[in-house]
């Protein structure tokens, strides 16, 4: 799946997080996470393309450009290799 990135972010002024997928929206992944610190966010974990494990949040269907797939107050929890935000879980890996 060409340009289809997962980004977990943290908005320190909102005190929230979220994990944001974008599907052929932006050609690289710096573009993605420059217009995510644009708004204000922090970037905490970044996937690119297949380099991570969906845990179980699917990746968006096709002509889906730019999804919010999970959000909640606070900091994301990231415990090991895995990053949770409100129950949705996934793997930022650059092996997978």
């Amino acid at each position: 799946m060409a340009n289809y990135f997962r980004i977990t972010a943290y908005h320190p002024a909102k005190n929230i997080c979220a994990i944001f997928d974008s599907n052929g929206r932006f050609e690289k992944l710096w573009q993605f996470s420059a217009y995510l610190v644009q708004k204000g966010f922090k970037i905490v974990e970044v996937g690119a393309d297949d380099k991570f494990l969906d845990g179980n949040i699917p990746k968006a269907p096709a002509g889906e450009q730019l999804v919010l797939r999970a959000c909640a107050k606070g900091q994301p929890v990231i415990n090991g290799n895995s990053v949770e935000v409100s129950g949705k879980h996934y793997t930022p890996d650059n092996e997978a």
